[in-house]
């Protein structure tokens, strides 16, 4: 989202977008956020929480109270990947980042398991499945984290997905993102590996089922066939799902099948 179209859309308020999209109950009973004068403990500073942090802030809080959030978490073998990574960037212009790896082993991911590329409807009653593959990447900027979606990531090659990936995460931190920009997502990954950790707790961007985090990759050593040590490249997967739509076996078989994608870089990016 736009620092500007946040600026100049009133219903985008952190208030109308909480009471607005929030179910009924969600919230209530529960006690009142406590009221404290830290200035008696210390020297303190105020800054004041950004529109952006406001709005965002008002729909994590939404999506973490009214979806029964589940995270399974798993590891991802990338050696092979990040060989054939490095050898394609050194004879390609465009250069590939491990996410649009992570991006089409996603919407292969989402074609063999379906119910995952799906949204309840309003009311909770039908579940809408998807025929389309729209990709929602989380992006760290000054004005706050903004989720551009890549649309249409089946008919792409990984070329044409990192180009992209790139000129839309460098207007993001640039200049910011419009809503249309943001919208139409069916599944989302949140990539801390440039930080570091080894697994965190996506929360669901809703209407969306499933968000796929990925933390840094750390050696691990396995016997090899001779009888010696063979170190293995290993990422971490967290995937965060709807509990009322997808059941820990099928949240179980999904990343392994990410895996299996992600062992072969080849495929991917046929």
């Amino acid at each position: 989202m736009s620092v500007e179209s946040v600026s100049s859309n009133p219903s985008a308020s952190p208030r109308a977008a909480s009471n607005d999209a929030a179910p009924a109950g969600i919230g209530t009973g529960l006690p009142p956020w406590p009221q404290v004068d830290f200035a008696e403990f210390g020297d303190i500073e105020v800054k004041l929480v950004s529109r952006i942090q406001k709005l965002t802030g008002a729909f994590l809080s939404r999506n973490w109270l009214s979806i029964p959030h589940v995270t399974h978490q798993d590891d991802a073998d990338i050696t092979a990947l990040e060989i054939f990574r490095k050898a394609r960037n050194e004879a390609d212009a465009v250069k590939l980042t491990p996410l649009v790896f992570l991006i089409k082993a996603a919407v292969r991911a989402l074609q063999e398991f379906p119910q995952f590329n799906a949204s309840l409807d309003g009311d909770g009653k039908n579940l809408v499945l998807k025929k389309y593959f729209h990709i929602g990447v989380a992006v760290d900027t000054r004005f706050g984290l903004l989720v551009p979606v890549l649309r249409n990531c089946d008919k792409k090659c990984i070329a044409e997905l990192a180009a992209e990936l790139a000129a839309v995460s460098q207007k993001a931190r640039e200049k910011g993102l419009s809503m249309a920009e943001m919208s139409g997502g069916c599944f989302s990954i949140s990539s801390l590996g440039g930080v570091g950790g080894t697994g965190f707790t996506p929360i669901i961007n809703a209407p969306e089922v499933a968000i796929l985090g990925v933390t840094k990759t750390r050696l691990n050593a396995q016997p090899s066939d001779d009888g010696g040590v063979d170190w293995r490249k290993m990422l971490p997967l967290s995937l965060s799902y709807d509990h009322r739509v997808i059941n820990g076996a099928d949240a179980a078989r999904f990343t392994a099948f990410l895996g299996t994608m992600l062992a072969d870089p080849q495929a991917l990016a046929s």
